[in-house]
């Protein structure tokens, strides 16, 4: 199997519709070992996740803005395995004035949260898990492509750009270690997430008419877990620091297809020939 004997770290499972939940079960299934994180309230819906899962998984505190919790995590690690074989860094969040077109608006505050949740906690939480990966191992971080500025996902977006380039960072100086770091990019994907994001469901829309292998933002949760598994086993041996799209080609393609027929008749001439010059 793909996983067999790996231990992997999972963070971000909450209910069964999230999409780390989706990877935790591929990596069940490829025979890898598992433990999730959770803090607060939200912990009560990983621990009932986790059970859904396979009995006995444990669900590991980890507030990434306490920085207390990322030294108890990997002595919890240690205690635990001796080591890490590979990490899912799926972890993200943004006040609601940080998103939905306010970005000229958003207060420093906001933006410094979004930043540390979604962006400096993949440094952090690579550093908890570097102790442990003695036999080298793979990172990964789920993410959206931000080389361009999207519509409503503003300070978002801009963490998302900074935490691509702090996967070509993070490949730099771990690379030495036998670790590799990448980032997944998906195209969007009806999770709860999704659902706080201020006109999420118009760009779900378009997105399918774009993808040439087409996207359904309900069905594709398992192409992308199946895809953050393959990179978290030890087939994908040199690719690093790299961004993996997981989008039916979107990202590929610069518009949506035109209908060529429909500028023939606005234009009154007949295909192939060009306009006239004078």
């Amino acid at each position: 199997m793909l996983l067999q004997g790996k231990k992997l770290l999972i963070t971000g499972v909450l209910t069964p519709q999230s999409l780390a939940y989706g990877v935790a079960e591929h990596a069940l299934e490829q025979g890898a070992d598992i433990v999730l994180t959770g803090f607060g309230r939200a912990r009560s819906l990983t621990e009932r996740s986790a059970k859904r899962l396979k009995a006995g998984t444990e669900v590991l505190e980890l507030d990434v803005t306490n920085p207390a919790h990322f030294p108890a995590l990997t002595e919890a690690l240690r205690q635990r395995w001796g080591r890490v074989d590979g990490v899912l860094h799926s972890i993200a969040y943004a006040p609601e004035d940080a998103l939905g077109g306010n970005f000229l608006n958003t207060p420093w505050e906001s933006v410094q949260t979004a930043f540390r949740v979604s962006t400096f906690s993949l440094k952090e939480l690579a550093v908890a898990a570097m102790p442990l990966m003695t036999q080298g191992g793979s990172i990964v971080t789920l993410d959206f492509d931000n080389r361009v500025a999207w519509p409503i996902y503003d300070w978002m977006g801009v963490c998302k750009a900074a935490l691509e380039a702090t996967v070509r960072y993070l490949a730099r100086d771990l690379g030495p270690k036998g670790i590799r770091v990448n980032a997944l990019a998906a195209g969007p994907l009806a999770t709860i997430a999704a659902k706080g994001i201020p006109g999420f469901k118009s760009l779900e829309k378009g997105w399918g008419a774009q993808a040439p292998l087409g996207w359904d933002a309900r069905t594709s949760h398992d192409m992308v877990a199946r895809t953050a598994c393959a990179l978290l086993s030890d087939w994908l041996p040199s690719t690093t620091g790299e961004m993996v799209h997981v989008d039916g080609g979107y990202h590929a393609i610069g518009a949506p297809p035109v209908d060529t027929r429909a500028d023939e008749k606005e234009g009154g001439g007949e295909s192939g020939t060009p306009p006239s010059a004078g």
